[in-house]
């Protein structure tokens, strides 16, 4: 399970969430002084949803057509924005400023990661 309070620990860390299969938020954490909140959490919740929904059906998608493997199942993905971007993995999210952030530990803390003895063909 991953651990929120470690999410909220990484540099640049303004908020973590989970939420459901659905995209409801279910649980967050929101840095103080922050300018992000639950209504706008709410939000990035559903899109994280809508993204590893429509991200799985195109990994399955160019795998069933171009005969290649290696890119189902999906890990995760990041949301790039203007000042934050949130990382998210399974049903996890947490939103850091682009300042200093370091996306691969957020990506690992969350539970993701290619372990080198599990790479595809060619990584």
């Amino acid at each position: 399970m991953t651990d929120m309070n470690k999410l909220m620990s990484l540099n640049g860390a303004i908020a973590a969430f989970r939420f459901t299969d659905q995209g409801e938020l279910e649980e967050h954490l929101i840095a103080s002084g922050s300018d992000i909140n639950e209504d706008a959490l709410d939000l990035l919740a559903h899109v994280c949803q809508a993204n590893l929904s429509i991200a799985t059906m195109q990994a399955r998608g160019w795998e069933k057509v171009s005969g290649q493997g290696g890119f189902y199942p999906i890990e995760g993905f990041t949301v790039i924005g203007l000042e934050w971007s949130a990382v998210a993995q399974g049903n996890y999210g947490v939103v850091l400023k682009n300042e200093g952030a370091d996306y691969q530990t957020a990506f690992n803390l969350l539970g993701g990661g290619v372990h080198r003895d599990q790479a595809p063909a060619g990584i």
